[in-house]
């Protein structure tokens, strides 16, 4: 479902692209049609010398396959691609739908610019459609998740504790009514806590794939 919107966003943004430049790899179906575009233009030449920071095992395999140099230094990231799971007006997010949030906000807080390619569905004036992902250490989780269901949450083990991160860790999905970006802190400060999948301010343009066209949508920083 809507793989036209993704496709269109996917290809309205590797327009920023440029040859010898580091860019963030995403993870996620949106990111796996960048990539896949990304290494067409590799293979033909119009693009060379380009350096990806991948944020899962999945995508690294995935961009190595077309050639992609890999590195995990964080420094000189020009630009970060990668989807999102739900954005709001404020161009806040929440990500982790495909269980690499700490990758992803490790990338995204080092990369100069941040650019997010989304179908029209994930968009909400508030966030709420999409549970939160909170990343959790195995040890002595299911207190930790009774602590984070103390803000008002229901929380549940992603595929009963059978996912497991590529940080060999649990995700929690959380339902709140709405997903207030003040969590992010109030979440991080409970103890066997990871990271939290609240990307606040963090985004600077959004590529929003709707009726066979692409909203770029530039977000001002607070």
């Amino acid at each position: 479902m809507f793989e036209t919107e993704k496709k269109i966003a996917a290809s309205e943004a590797i327009k920023y692209v440029k040859s010898n430049i580091k860019i963030g790899l995403g993870t996620g179906s949106t990111t796996k049609f960048f990539l896949d575009s990304l290494g067409e233009l590799i293979k033909d030449g119009t693009l060379k010398n380009i350096t990806g920071v991948p944020t899962s095992k999945k995508t690294e395999e995935i961009a190595e396959s077309y050639g992609i140099k890999i590195e995990n230094n964080l420094d000189n990231i020009e630009i970060d691609f990668d989807g999102a799971d739900e954005y709001d007006i404020y161009g806040n997010l929440i990500k982790g739908g495909g269980g690499a949030l700490v990758r992803e906000k490790i990338v995204a807080y080092n990369s100069k610019n941040v650019y997010i390619m989304v179908d029209e569905s994930k968009f909400s004036e508030k966030l709420h459609n999409f549970p939160l992902p909170v990343e959790v250490i195995p040890f002595m989780e299911d207190i930790t998740k009774n602590n984070i269901e103390k803000l008002g949450g229901k929380c549940s083990f992603r595929n009963n504790k059978k996912f497991i991160s590529d940080n060999g860790n649990y995700i929690i999905d959380c339902k709140f009514d709405y997903t207030d970006v003040a969590y992010e802190e109030k979440i991080k400060m409970i103890p066997g806590v990871v990271e939290v999948g609240i990307f606040k301010n963090m985004a600077t343009k959004i590529f929003e794939g709707k009726n066979n066209k692409c909203n770029v949508i530039n977000i001002k920083k607070s």
